[in-house]
């Protein structure tokens, strides 16, 4: 009998509740997390040798007991907050919010839905994802602290400190003014404190150095694409995962968000912006879209141009243009050499690809690996020559 055992994760406990057939509840259990949750669990399990895990938010507060499972060599999916949200609320009876329910719940999405994510081991795509969330994370607080920066120096002096600021630029600030009493002496010494901000500064660069080495490792070619350099391309890697997981390039954008989402009823027929998806990979293309349309002689802008000229609205060009990166995004992924976290150079008998700059000369083609004919970002032309294949 195929048992599926729902995990319901949290900092303090683990609630779990094992399924069988139609449904029926054949077992639950709460332990509290610590270094025998493992132990505990499998022992538990000992009954059900044809089981199945599936643990909600297992990128999240179930990261680590996943992980261990599959180490383990447990069967792990993940399933979605969400979902298994709908689930409890849709379900018959059981609505109420608590851990047995809601670990229940998990479980009845693993038995219904059968193309759940399956939780691998975590490899270099776990590597790039974790690297490029803490440069993020560095950018973010050096962005807070320059704001605070600038709030003091506009009440130091009139039109404050240039909009693009550094430790170097505050100290230059500084020499020039001459506080007048004891609350302008104050901001001076609040500003002269810049230890956080070089501190920041230094960490942001080892951090890009980190994520260069590491891109130019992977042996990606996602760096061809004109306007992804390797932080992006991290970001892009890292939350994607597993690309074979995709069927096409159609179920990867509505995983990214490019793709837009139906609203339609009766005869009426409208297609929207899609809010759902990976809102990091969304993001990622955003980047790459704008960096492109910055640039008046890349393929990106001329297909924008062309949009717009055919009578969409420059919103509906960016999401036409996103649409079209993600489709060369999927394509070079899907080429991607496999490497493992413990291993940042690659196996053996793995040949890589020397790293590559941030951003592609003018003379290298728009999302090409080598120089060729001039790509079409014409939606049907780009539907003729990429036409994924039909699934058998």
């Amino acid at each position: 009998m195929d048992v599926v055992i729902g995990i319901d994760p949290h900092k303090a406990t683990h609630t779990a509740v094992a399924l069988g057939d139609g449904e029926v509840e054949l077992g639950r259990l709460q332990i509290p997390s610590g270094r025998a949750q493992l132990h505990r669990l499998l022992t538990w399990a000992e009954p059900f040798p044809q089981r199945r895990w599936a643990i909600e938010g297992a990128e999240g507060l179930g990261v680590l007991l996943a992980q261990q499972l599959v180490a383990a060599d447990q069967a792990v999916v993940d399933v979605p907050a969400t979902l298994a949200a709908r689930t409890r609320l849709l379900g018959n009876g059981r609505t109420n919010k608590n851990d047995p329910n809601d670990a229940r719940s998990v479980a009845v999405t693993a038995l219904r839905h059968r193309e759940l994510r399956a939780v691998t081991t975590a490899g270099y795509n776990e590597l790039l994802r974790l690297l490029a969330k803490r440069h993020i994370d560095l950018s973010n607080q050096r962005t807070r602290l320059v704001a605070r920066l600038h709030a003091l120096a506009t009440e130091l002096s009139p039109g404050g400190i240039a909009k693009t600021l550094s430790s170097t630029d505050a100290a230059k600030f500084l020499a020039t003014v001459t506080p007048t009493d004891a609350v302008a002496q104050l901001r001076c010494d609040l500003i002269a404190d810049l230890a956080d901000l070089a501190r920041i500064e230094a960490q942001s660069k080892q951090s890009e150095r980190r994520i260069r080495d590491a891109v130019a490792a992977s042996g990606t070619t996602v760096t061809d694409i004109y306007g992804i350099g390797p932080v992006v391309a991290a970001m892009l890697i890292g939350n994607t995962g597993d690309i074979a997981r995709f069927a096409n390039r159609d179920r990867y954008a509505a995983y990214n968000g490019t793709a837009p989402v139906e609203f339609s009823s009766g005869g009426r027929i409208v297609h929207r912006v899609s809010e759902r998806g990976n809102r990091t990979l969304n993001h990622a293309l955003h980047l790459a879209a704008m960096c492109q349309l910055r640039q008046r002689h890349s393929d990106g802008r001329a297909y924008f141009d062309r949009r717009v000229a055919d009578g969409n609205t420059n919103k509906e060009a960016i999401r036409a243009l996103k649409r079209q990166i993600s489709n060369n995004v999927f394509r070079h992924l899907v080429r991607r050499p496999t490497l493992t976290a413990k291993d940042p150079g690659g196996h053996q008998d793995t040949t890589h690809q020397p790293a590559r700059p941030a951003f592609i000369p003018t003379d290298r083609l728009f999302g090409e690996v080598t120089p060729g004919p001039t790509i079409s970002y014409d939606s049907t032309a780009t539907r003729r020559r990429d036409a994924p294949a039909t699934a058998s």
